[in-house]
């Protein structure tokens, strides 16, 4: 069940961005983007939606509004709930809400070095854009017409 995240939900979603994030740590040199954000002040200011499976967070997705697009900022599975169809849903309930705006894309980014990520996202047809450094992070950015 998607539903918006509340404050209760604060440590379940850090605990989730703390399994899914750190083994990229390595591969980037340095934490990445979403290991450094105040997820207490991003429930508060919403767009933070939660999946919530038998009354466990199990994954999340931090939508933002655009001009012209919707922004997927960012989305995580647990790590022992991946596998089970979860990012599939976070993924559909980010375009679905996107269409539901009356937007015609969605876009998002990701870290070039996460690999796996560039490749799950082009089979759901999203395409890349181009490609920066901010921050210190090497980022890919995509989107997908809807």
């Amino acid at each position: 069940m998607m539903r918006p995240a509340t404050a209760e939900d604060v440590a379940a979603i850090e605990a989730i961005v703390q399994a899914a994030y750190s083994p990229y740590i390595e591969r980037i040199g340095r934490q990445p983007g979403p290991m450094l954000e105040d997820y207490r002040q991003l429930v508060e200011a919403g767009g933070v939606h939660v999946l919530d499976n038998a009354g466990r967070v199990q994954g999340f997705v931090i939508l933002i509004e655009g001009d012209n697009a919707l922004l997927l900022d960012n989305l995580a599975v647990a790590p022992d709930a991946q596998g089970l169809g979860f990012g599939r849903q976070l993924m559909d309930f980010a375009e679905r809400q996107a269409i539901d705006a009356g937007h015609a894309a969605i876009f998002l980014y990701t870290n070039e070095a996460m690999t796996e990520n560039l490749t799950l996202y082009q089979r759901r047809g999203y395409v890349e854009t181009h490609r920066a450094e901010e921050h210190g992070l090497r980022r890919v950015y995509m989107s997908k017409s809807l």
